[in-house]
């Protein structure tokens, strides 16, 4: 008896989230398709140029303008950033450097720090043989 093996496929919002690209600003024929995982590793391994440009200029899911912008997602909604932002969006940010973004940023860097100070102690309890 001989086994088949399925192909693995995606919704498109999943592939997009891999992508690291907003759904809604790819073209039609992927968000009203499904994305095979061979199809997934050609997108990433060569980019369409649609991708490219997506990746360069966006517009970019809130994951992605929380991660160039150095805070959370959470704090990109305390900061009132609700909708998908542009490369040129978030770079006048980066310049205009509102007070919302500089605290946000500063809470960033505190959970930072403290995440790096409880992964010390946890290698130093395991190496004292705790």
């Amino acid at each position: 008896m001989t086994q088949h093996q399925s192909t693995q496929t995606m919704k498109p919002a999943t592939a997009a989230k891999k992508l690291g690209v907003y759904l809604e600003a790819t073209p039609a024929e992927f968000r009203e398709g499904v994305v095979s995982r061979a199809e997934l590793n050609a997108l990433q391994s060569d980019p369409p140029q649609w991708l490219r440009d997506l990746r360069r200029d966006g517009p970019h899911p809130r994951a992605v303008v929380a991660a160039k912008l150095g805070v959370s997602i959470s704090g990109l909604a305390r900061g009132g950033v609700t909708e998908p932002l542009t490369t040129e969006q978030i770079e006048a940010l980066k310049q205009e450097r509102p007070e919302w973004l500089e605290r946000e940023r500063a809470t960033q860097a505190e959970v930072r720090k403290e995440a790096a100070r409880l992964k010390t102690r946890e290698r130093e309890s395991g190496e004292s043989g705790d």
